[in-house]
């Protein structure tokens, strides 16, 4: 039998990186996937994806910062195959933005989509699962931002630590309705958001002399969406059923270093 046989998979920002590597590795488990995401082409194009390999998968144009938007993903995911079993918050945005210039909306933008987003979903997902009766496990997108500092990263670090400690509230609070709540953090992974400013920040001369070189990330390498989505979906099987408001680094090695 396949893994998430008869499963409906929720994922914000699914259409790409480590979102979609995850669709790819839970549709191919037998799990029937709701992509979230606001950009209708890559969504569109992803579910297309998914369904060339089999499966009625689903994508739905949301944006999780706006509660309405939120409510309606979770009415169509809960439609799609009458309940939602798992939810994968990995909706996230990043600019680089210097703390006295950045302004507010800058600052809650970013607070929005990373924190205000993983707390609308994990609400309204919860509620699916709880009026169902059925229990579910919800996984986190966290990064190692979340407990590191970096320049010009405010609005995201932080965005993330709030990721963090929603993911160990809302294990306390859920585990009585059997939900399961659990996060990963990668560090520096080879996705979209490693181009900033249009450079590719894997790539120039800085990173690939300090992380790799030097080994500041003892493994010398990124790490590829593909090896989040193993973690992801170890997080929503029954195969981690004891563990619960964990958050699980996936970055090489870099934050054990100095």
């Amino acid at each position: 039998m396949e893994r998430f046989a008869g499963k409906t998979v929720v994922i914000t920002g699914g259409a790409t990186g480590i979102g979609f590597a995850a669709a790819q590795l839970f549709a191919s488990s037998g799990a029937h996937v709701v992509l979230a995401g606001r950009n209708s082409a890559n969504g569109e194009a992803a579910q297309q994806a998914l369904r060339e390999k089999g499966g009625e998968h689903l994508f739905v144009q949301a944006d999780v910062s706006k509660e309405e938007d939120v409510k309606r993903l979770m009415q169509q995911a809960a439609a799609h195959n009458g309940r939602i079993d798992i939810l994968v918050n990995n909706a996230a945005m990043f600019y680089e933005s210097d703390f006295l210039t950045e302004t507010s909306e800058q600052w809650r933008r970013v607070f929005n989509v990373i924190a205000d987003g993983a707390y609308l979903c994990t609400k309204y997902a919860a509620e699916v699962m709880v009026a169902n009766g059925h229990p579910g496990a919800i996984v986190n997108i966290s990064s190692i931002n979340g407990y590191r500092a970096l320049n010009k990263s405010s609005h995201y670090n932080a965005a993330k630590g709030a990721l963090d400690q929603l993911t160990r509230c809302t294990a306390l609070e859920l585990a009585p309705y059997g939900i399961r709540v659990n996060g990963v953090a990668p560090g520096f992974i080879d996705t979209g958001l490693s181009v900033i400013g249009g450079v590719n920040e894997l790539e120039t001369e800085d990173f690939l002399h300090y992380y790799i070189g030097q080994r500041k990330i003892p493994l010398a390498r990124a790490g590829l969406p593909q090896e989040i989505a193993t973690i992801i979906a170890f997080l929503a099987s029954e195969e981690s059923s004891y563990i619960q408001g964990a958050t699980i680094p996936a970055d090489g090695g870099l934050s054990i270093t100095f």
